[in-house]
């Protein structure tokens, strides 16, 4: 007699006109879910996993954000333990604000600091880049600790330290200096990298996300 298969989890990729939608769906579907792109609020809230994807500026993806009144339902859904994935600057609106050309835009205040301008002589950060995660990273399991990820950006969150302090695991990487390329706190997890364009290590890294769910 065989046994009866397990159902996949469900995920919903948040539509609110930013990101690369469907390659996030492709690839978290690959790495074992059923996986719907949608700007429906309500099956945000309900799906067992919600991916807020990012990308292009701070207060462009917060206004889409705001526009779609998405904000209170990603901050219940990490109040009552259930899991969200940001990716690029779906994770940097998880922080308190972003500052971008002098312009300090409110970010949905999940993650204590901010984002700002990478100290570094080559800007945008583009391309492949390892990362140093915390012990008991659960994102990371299995990963061998020169894999790479995929990065395109300019900004990013880097008190590693504030972090921390609010029981946070952030994962660092370098690029003309520290910055946080990666966040696990309870429910929340985020990726200043994109897990969709990182090949294996992408694929590990998502797959670990949706054994959490």
């Amino acid at each position: 007699m065989t046994a009866a298969t397990a159902p996949l989890p469900r995920v919903v990729v948040l539509d609110y006109g930013s990101g690369n939608l469907r390659s996030a769906q492709r690839a978290v579907a690959r790495a074992g879910a059923e996986v719907t792109v949608t700007d429906d609020l309500d099956a945000a809230a309900a799906a067992d996993g919600l991916v807020v994807p990012g990308v292009g500026a701070f207060a462009a993806c917060m206004a889409g954000i705001e526009a779609l009144r998405a904000g209170p339902v990603i901050a219940e859904r990490v109040a009552a333990g259930r899991p969200v994935l940001g990716i690029c600057v779906g994770m940097q609106v998880l922080f308190e604000y972003g500052e971008e050309h002098g312009v300090v835009t409110k970010g949905l205040g999940l993650l204590p600091g901010g984002v700002t301008g990478l100290a570094a002589e080559r800007v945008p950060h583009m391309g492949w880049n390892t990362v140093a995660p915390p012990p008991g990273s659960r994102l990371f399991a299995g990963l061998p600790a020169d894999a790479r990820f995929y990065f395109v950006h300019s900004y990013a969150p880097t008190d590693v330290a504030g972090l921390a302090a609010a029981g946070a695991l952030p994962t660092t990487a370098e690029h003309g200096g520290r910055f946080v390329a990666a966040v696990e706190r309870g429910p929340l997890s985020a990726a200043q990298f994109h897990p969709e364009k990182s090949a294996e290590a992408g694929r590990v890294l998502l797959h670990n996300w949706l054994a959490t769910l």
